[in-house]
């Protein structure tokens, strides 16, 4: 996997229900180096903090090989790298060979894949349709957040290289689909509550569920 766009971004005003917001969803390529900071990225634009970086959130990836599809529905946008909010855009990246847990060196960071992005109302705001919101659940690529390990610096062209695979074997694709399931397989439940990597919030909300159904 090689990293093919560096993005950050500047707060952006938007109108959502008659009041005004602002959103750090609009992002594009830059030719610095990114430093991956412990819970963001370093000069990145971050509004909304209960949802977005943070330890478990620092930074964002998604697949370039995906950009092909969408492109194809929203031919109308003007196309550019970061525009799914992405901070690294990813050459390679495949969710259903990403297990939640594996351990990557990208440039001079070591990082943890975490869990995939969920997306909200601010990606309907930037392709101008909430639409895309179930487009982009049914697709089942996400991309995935990662957790810093240790802060370094990433620039294109930089190799995302796998140092420690994870023992437990939920991918980011797995346990995406599992989210939105109706009606969830209890054996892939029971997987990501034992995953160690998985932030603990969405292990307890995974539980009860398990509870509600008998299962637990």
């Amino acid at each position: 996997m090689k990293i093919i766009s560096t993005n950050i971004g500047n707060p952006t005003m938007f109108l959502w229900n008659g009041k005004e917001e602002r959103t750090g969803i609009y992002k594009y390529p830059t030719e610095k180096a990114l430093f991956l900071g412990k819970t963001d990225v370093e000069n990145d634009t971050v509004i909304d903090r209960k949802h977005h970086a943070g330890v478990n959130k620092a930074c964002y990836l998604f697949s370039a090989d995906q950009y092909p599809f969408w492109k194809s529905k929203y031919p109308h946008l003007e196309w550019n790298w970061g525009m799914f909010g992405e901070n690294l855009t990813v050459k390679g990246l495949e969710e259903s060979n990403l297990r939640i847990g594996d351990i990557y060196s990208i440039g001079t960071s070591l990082v943890q894949v975490s869990q995939p992005r969920e997306p909200c109302y601010k990606l309907g705001i930037r392709f101008g349709t909430q639409d895309i919101i179930q487009q982009y659940i049914d697709h089942g690529h996400p991309g995935t957040y990662v957790r810093i390990l240790e802060s370094g610096k990433v620039k294109v062209h930089d190799e995302m290289v796998l140092i420690d695979r994870s023992e437990n074997p939920l991918t980011v694709q797995q346990f995406y689909k599992l989210l939105y399931a109706k009606e969830k397989d209890v054996a892939l439940v029971n997987l990501a509550i034992e995953n160690a990597a998985l932030p603990d919030y969405k292990k307890e909300r995974l539980k009860k569920h398990l509870k509600s159904k008998g299962n637990l």
